[in-house]
């Protein structure tokens, strides 16, 4: 059996296009190699990501973030986003010398604090809405983020 590999900016300009856009409410986009799935839901989006034929999809992360190795090479049925609620700043801790709230490999549950965002030296908890294993973090420490964007992969077949 082949794996296909699929960028994840794929994914993530499908994400932005259903999440920026009022009157989507579901957004379906398939190619012959990559079939995306995005359905908006309460706090932001769920995408889904696989091959149309059902065969296992490894994550290739983007140039300059390498795909994740062992556990995290994951098939794409299952992964859920955890998005921007607000424009601001992502930060993976609470203090510059604090561990970060998650790592990629952590288990998380649902409600359980992941990341912040600041907006207007307000620092907002961001929360996991699922339970299931971090997979993939998609923003560096520090770095400003859209309303939408995709801050990190869950697993959500994972325990």
């Amino acid at each position: 059996m082949t794996e296909q590999k699929f960028d994840l900016d794929q994914i993530r300009a499908v994400i932005r296009i259903a999440s920026e856009s009022p009157d989507v409410a579901e957004l379906e986009v398939e190619s012959p190699t990559l079939k995306i799935s995005v359905k908006k839901v309460s706090g932001g989006v769920r995408a889904v990501a696989s091959q149309p034929a059902g065969n296992p999809v490894a994550v290739h992360g983007a140039p300059g973030h390498p795909a994740p190795a062992g556990p995290a090479a994951v098939s794409g049925d299952h992964l859920v986003p955890v998005t921007a609620p607000m424009v601001g700043t992502f930060y993976r801790a609470a203090k510059p010398d604090a561990p970060p709230f998650v790592s990629e490999g952590d288990i998380v549950e649902p409600g359980q604090t992941v990341c912040i965002i600041e907006a207007m030296k307000l620092f907002n908890e961001i929360q996991s809405e699922v339970r299931g294993r971090v997979v993939r973090i998609l923003v560096d420490n520090a770095s400003p983020v859209e309303y939408g964007q995709s801050l990190m992969l869950v697993d959500t077949t994972a325990s």
